[in-house]
Order: structure tokens, then sequence, then C-alpha cells
């Protein structure tokens, strides 16, 4: 099929996205030709998603900025009119209809009617020739219930067909394939980019990117950074195109890194789950600050709730300082001396309605009850003011509702109860997740000092100068396994393009 490559078939010129004071996009810009995969990547926030939703009309864009299609502008911050300019998008979590058929959800909300009544045998015979365009097995009247994962996926891109699309966007596609199920999406991939059809292929694996990508487009920090072909890309350039920012000043790590003989307290083996978590082992030692590393959906934080006994095992072994501990739940690992801070504070974390003092002392209230089990306000009221002052948790008193309270002085109160229950290793999951700057030099500043008291922390983090900022050593995850550990030499400090190339598969130069 001939094209013409002589005006790119989109061009996003300028685009800027803020939400309150925060700026998702800063003037990126992107051009596309029809009939390429361009590869779209970037770290965990950089504006991958908030780009391509600016594009299919579900944000509108600040003024100043344009996009183009056919080298004419056309009118964005509206769904409807994106689809009809040719744009679909497939975003990783499905949005199909299980108790419909294939063709009643290719032309969900567009079905062929007569004389006002759906017609479904229509709709089954213009779903026919696509499904065959696509080389699919299975037919128009077949329940999406009765499909696999990777046939599902094909239904999207079967409705995105049934529009004309002439720009696919893919998010994350092969994210819950199976090999197989991969090797056919790269099949069907590279009949559409036969056909004329742009491709934006969203994805953090190399290997993927190598396969398909005629060109890679990187964001970092919400802007644009800049644009390889493909005979230039290497995996020393794209992640150092992904990761190349300056570490901040604020991180803490004035505790001791162990050396020498260094005595393991928490020890984890083969632990797994059988779905997200494959026989993971690691030791962290005494006033050490281990940190693990990886893309979302790597099984980090699968494999916290494991050790804490949050979700069930299907292998595996917890010790704490030599012991092995027989784990049913949390409440076992609270008590044996492991504690977990939760990535979710408000869902599953605090107690949103419930007092500061309350949600301190929830966890430890039972030890200083009074004989026939009244409860002693005075020593919780005294252990609960001590934390806010330790932890400099804003409030303007202990009684106030832990709600109330900006989302730094939540994380900490939430620590505050955690370190009642003195623990000898404390996991703690994207500890400074929606918190501002000062929150979190507090928040490292805490982590420091818990270090410099002996006890083991691991440290779960999205954040590549966080991690590096505060971790003595990191381990990386990649789907479920602990894919190799990065740590500091004598002549520089960890490594972040290392971390980044376990994190994606790219360890090693791409040829």
């Amino acid at each position: 099929m001939s094209l013409d490559t002589s005006v790119p078939i989109l061009e996003m010129r300028n685009i800027s996205k803020t939400f309150g004071n925060a700026r998702a996009l800063s003037n990126v810009s992107l051009t596309v030709m029809a009939g390429e995969v361009h590869a779209l990547m970037g770290e965990n926030g950089a504006g991958k998603s908030t780009l391509m939703k600016v594009l299919s009309g579900a944000y509108v864009a600040d003024a100043g900025g344009e996009i183009l299609i056919d080298g004419k502008p056309v009118v964005t911050g509206d769904p409807i009119k994106a689809k009809a300019n040719g744009v679909a998008v497939i975003y990783q979590e499905l949005a199909l209809a299980p108790n419909l058929t294939v063709a009643q959800n290719m032309f969900l909300g567009a079905e062929p009617s007569r004389f006002g009544v759906v017609d479904s045998a229509a709709s089954k015979d213009r779903a026919a020739p696509i499904l065959k365009r696509l080389g699919i097995g299975f037919g128009p009247s077949t329940p999406v219930s009765s499909l696999s994962l990777g046939e599902r996926q094909m239904v999207e891109i079967a409705r995105a067909l049934t529009t004309n699309a002439r720009i696919i966007v893919m998010d994350e596609p092969t994210t819950s394939l199976t090999t197989r199920e991969t090797e056919k999406l790269f099949e069907v991939i590279a009949s559409l980019k036969a056909q004329g059809i742009a491709i934006i292929y969203i994805s953090h694996r190399m290997e993927e990117v190598y396969q398909l990508a005629d060109r890679v487009s990187v964001l970092r920090d919400s802007t644009y950074i800049g644009t390889l072909e493909r005979s230039e890309l290497s995996a020393s350039k794209l992640v150092s195109m992904m990761v190349g920012r300056d570490l901040s000043s604020f991180y803490k790590k004035e505790h001791r890194t162990p050396s020498g003989e260094r005595r393991a307290v928490l020890s984890v083996r083969d632990m797994g789950d059988g779905r997200r978590v494959h026989g993971c082992s690691f030791d962290a030692h005494a006033g050490e600050v281990l940190g693990i590393a990886g893309l979302v959906g790597a099984g980090r934080t699968e494999l916290a709730r494991l050790i804490f006994g949050a979700d069930a095992k299907t292998s595996g072994t917890v010790s704490l300082e030599g012991r092995e501990l027989a784990i049913s739940g949390p409440r076992d690992a609270l008590d044996a001396g492991i504690a977990y801070l939760t990535e979710d504070r408000k869902g599953l974390g605090l107690f949103l309605d419930m007092s500061i003092s309350d949600n301190i002392n929830i966890g430890v209230v039972a030890q200083d009850a009074f004989k026939g089990g009244a409860l002693n306000f005075p020593t919780a009221k005294k252990r609960a003011d001590k934390a806010v002052s330790n932890l400099s948790i804003r409030t303007p008193g202990t009684r106030v509702n832990v709600g109330a309270l900006s989302g730094g002085n939540q994380q900490k109160a939430l620590l505050a109860r955690l370190l009642e229950t003195k623990p000898k290793a404390i996991i703690l999951d994207e500890p400074t997740r929606g918190v501002d700057v000062g929150a979190k030099s507090e928040i490292y500043r805490i982590i420091d000092e818990l270090a410099k008291q002996g006890i083991a922390i691991v440290v779960i983090s999205s954040d590549l100068p966080e991690i590096i900022g505060i971790a003595d050593r990191v381990l990386v995850m990649r789907e479920g396994h602990i894919a190799g550990e990065v740590k500091a030499s004598p002549d520089a400090p960890i490594d972040q393009e290392a971390i980044m190339s376990l994190s994606t598969g790219a360890v090693a130069e791409h040829a």
C-alpha cells in the first residue's frame, strides 16, 4: 500500500494541561505518520496517558495548543468528534460488556437499525468482514464472556475499525496477555500498519518497542524530551531520556549504611501467590533502607501484602531475626514485629471519621486498658501528643478528625500508629504518594531516624529519585520476579539507568 508520507496523519502542537496547580503536560508536541508504529515511553506519571486523553477528547487542553489530522486543525475536548476524526483508544482496562456478543460490543452505542429497531443481523453482517480482516477465529455471535483476555483485546481493535479509525492508541496492551496472545497482537499490529493505520503504542517493555516501533518519543516530568528513529534506538539512549533528571537535595541518608557482617532482620524466601508474585527472596538488614523499584504491575505491592499476611501465599516463608513466623493474617505480622504502611492510606489505612488520637492508638489500645476493659484515655492522649510532636504532625489538636488533615499529615498519622507497635521491620508502600514537598522531606527524615534506631526498612516507590535518594540498595521487580539488585559503589551512587534497565528487561545494549 502506497502511503503519503509528506503530511503527518497526526500533529499535536504545544499541548499543555493543568489540574488546579498541578501541571500534567507542558507544551508537549508529537508527530505521527500514517502506517507507522510510534511508541510513547516515559516513567510512571510522565504524562503519556494525559496526552492521549487530550487526543481522544476526554480532556480539554489548555489554551495555546492545537491538534491537526491530515494537516487540518480539529476540534479538541470532544470524544465524539475525536472518534469521527478517526481516533480510537484501547485502554489497559478493557471496556467491554461480557454479557453481550462480539458483534453487539463492536457496535455498542452505534447499532445498525431498521425502522427504529436494532438490526442484529446487520450488526453480524458488518462485523464478519472486520473480524476476517484481523484474522480472528471467533465469530460475531460469540459471547465475549467466553473469550480470553487476548481475544477480548481483538474485539476492542475490531470495534475501533467499525468507526474507520486511522489512529489507534494502545495503552500497555500486553500487560495481561500470554506469549501466544502477544504474538497474535503483534501480527494484527503489522497488518494494521500495512493498511496505513497509525499505531501509538504506550509501553514500558523495551523488547516490545524494539520489535514494533518505527520511532519512539519520550516524555519526562510532563515535558517532551525527544524522538528517536528506529536506527537510533538503544537501551542506553532510551533509559537516559526517560530518567535523566537531577536528584533533589532534600533526601535524607544520614544513617550509617550497614557494612561488614550485616544482621538480617527480615528474611523472605521463595514468596509467591501463583499469579502476580513468583519465587521472591531477599533479606532486609538492621539499620538498612532497602528499596523495591519496578514499573506498575511488577508485583511490588502484591509481594508486600503476602509478607504481611494481607493476602494468601501459595509458597514461601517469612523469618524475623532468624525465627520463622507463622503468619496467617496482618495481626500475626504486627504481633511478631512487622509493620506495613499501605499505599492506599484513605481506603485501607486510616479511619477518616475518627480522631487523630484514635487512629494512632487503635493498634495498641488493649495494652493499657484498665482492669475490666475500660480504656485508659489519659495514656492514649499522652501517646498521641508525643507522636504528633515527634513526627511533626500539623494539627490544632489530637481530637481533630484525621480526615481533616492534609495528605502528608495523614500519612504521618498512619506511620505513627505503626510505630506504636514497636516494629523490628517496616514495609512502606509508596510512603510519599500524594503529599507535598515539605511533607516528603519530613517523611524522609523519619525514615532516616528509624534506620538509625536499627529498624529494617523496606520502601516501595515508583519515584526513582526518591528510591535512589533514601535507599542503601534497591531490588528491582519485573513481572512478579526480583529481576536484580542495584547498589551504590564506593565511587558512584545507585545507578538510575541500571534500575530502569532491569525494570524494562533492557539489561543489555540493544544492537
